[in-house]
């Protein structure tokens, strides 16, 4: 790369694609403006990476009626697609993130897009729920090699406020990607191309992922660790088995009457935390999976917790409202996705305002991103619950959007903070924890719709029913916002506590 802003720290090697590996003194970052072609056009192929992973996530939400009928797939099914795709990315981005650090991230990054390509080619194929849950669990996989090495490789390239307006344009991609996805899920299921009603959301991954794979290798620079050890092997084991122990019986628990098996699943999940736990304490000084140095940051540790309680309500909220808009309101799946368009601009104005600030504001950026959330939350509430079922899209649209503005506020911040004091050498571990625990949120979240909203609906189409669900969920979004609030006291205080 031609530009002094893609040079790595002294503890890593980088590698162009034309150029051999170089050990290069630390000089700062210049500023986004004199950055060269070839630097934005790496910067813009990981954000397009990114993008192309977090629509995915969202992809399915206004298509599931379609999927339902097309498929024949029932209300575990429905929760699968989601689950089972986040609970492979959460079980995989630690262990990814280290990949990186040992094998280099543009590899891994480029490995992990081949898996999450070739499995779209699969989804789009699928003829029943059980293929298409598998091959959405495969799509995890991938995108659980590809998205540590995103933020990783942003973390040890930029700094100061080169970094805060990177991981705001950052932001701003995750708040894109909720509008594409359900835009795309909506628009492309209701257009039936070539009468293949849902599958072309999936197919459309097939050509961005091979533009991807394409200038990926060309642009994106080669950097790891240069003192990497080998990977953790067992400590790789333990924290996957952790995972499936703990998300599964929450998944199932409620479709299956709460049987012991959940509960004894529970709690050997935890069990197996904790020996996960002591295995890292005895493996700190030869090469742990996780650096438990990391958690002494009270910025990192609060920035975790509130990553989680983010995906938490994410999961729970989107999943959701999904079925209120178009089983409660009676819309159709492309009104569905005009309504997700709606909060998602709101998300982008958010996450534009936030990249402007270059991270003035620190922490109370952020804070006032989930005030807005949560004010915008209750005037919604209190609007469905007086309109029930002749609320409109008109209606909506100014809390709504302000959602969307507050939600946009949060994650470009809330990454750049959490992350800032970070070694460069524990990129790969840090930025593999902190997807982790946003993905491990969205599962938990999407299992909790059982508990929340399915036992109050039992899976059934009946309007009544799925509004007044929706209005259980809002006031759990209330709470979980209120806690995400709190622990953001635990970030910078100062724009310049942020420097590293």
């Amino acid at each position: 790369m031609s530009s002094s802003a893609l040079d790595n720290e002294p503890q890593h090697t980088t590698q162009s694609p034309t150029q051999p590996p170089t050990r290069s003194p630390s000089r700062p970052a210049p500023g986004l403006s004199k950055m060269g072609l070839a630097a934005w056009i790496a910067l813009l192929v990981l954000l397009g990476a990114e993008l192309m992973d977090m629509i995915d996530q969202s992809v399915v939400l206004t298509a599931l009626p379609a999927i339902q009928e097309s498929t024949g797939a029932g209300s575990a099914a429905v929760q699968w697609l989601t689950t089972g795709y986040s609970l492979p990315i959460a079980v995989g981005l630690i262990t990814g993130g280290r990949f990186g650090d040992l094998y280099g991230r543009r590899r891994i990054l480029l490995i992990g897009t081949v898996v999450f390509t070739t499995a779209s080619l699969l989804c789009g194929l699928a003829t029943g729920p059980g293929v298409l849950i598998g091959a959405r669990a495969v799509q995890g996989a991938g995108v659980a090699l590809m998205i540590p090495q995103i933020l990783a490789t942003l973390h040890v390239t930029f700094e100061g406020q080169n970094r805060s307006k990177v991981f705001g344009l950052y932001g701003a991609v995750m708040s894109l990607a909720n509008v594409l996805g359900p835009v795309m899920g909506g628009v492309l299921t209701e257009a039936d191309l070539f009468g293949q009603s849902w599958r072309p959301i999936f197919l459309v991954n097939v050509p961005v992922g091979l533009a991807v794979l394409l200038l990926g290798r060309r642009f994106i620079p080669e950097s790891s660790v240069r003192k990497a050890h080998r990977l953790d092997l067992v400590g790789m084991l333990l924290s996957a088995v952790a995972v499936v122990l703990i998300v599964f019986p929450l998944t199932e628990g409620h479709l299956r009457h709460w049987p012991l098996w959940c509960f004894a699943m529970l709690a050997a999940g935890v069990l197996v935390l904790g020996v996960f736990l002591r295995h890292q304490q005895r493996k700190q000084n030869t090469a742990p999976l996780v650096a438990l140095s990391l958690f002494r940051s009270r910025s990192f540790s609060g920035g975790m917790a509130a990553q989680l309680l983010h995906g938490l309500l994410c999961g729970l909220f989107f999943m959701t409202w999904t079925l209120y808009l178009q089983h409660g309101l009676g819309m159709t799946p492309f009104h569905a996705a005009l309504a997700f368009v709606l909060l998602s601009l709101g998300e982008l104005a958010g996450a534009t305002a936030t990249a402007k600030s270059g991270g003035r504001f620190a922490r109370r950026l952020p804070q006032v991103g989930v005030l807005v959330t949560l004010a915008s939350m209750a005037a919604y509430g209190i609007q469905a619950t007086a309109g029930q079922a002749e609320l409109t899209l008109a209606a909506m649209t100014a809390p709504v959007v302000l959602i969307g503005f507050g939600l946009g506020m949060v994650s470009g911040p809330l990454a750049d903070m959490s992350l800032a004091r970070i070694p460069h050498e524990d990129a790969g571990s840090a930025s593999g924890l902190f997807n982790t625990v946003m993905h491990l949120g969205i599962a938990l979240g999407t299992a909790l719709t059982a508990l929340v909203f399915f036992a109050t609906t039992g899976g059934s189409p009946d309007a009544a029913l799925n509004r007044d669900a929706f209005i259980t969920v809002l006031w759990w979004v209330g709470g979980l916002l209120a806690l995400m609030w709190a622990l953001m006291f635990c970030l910078s205080k100062e724009a310049n506590e942020q420097a590293d």
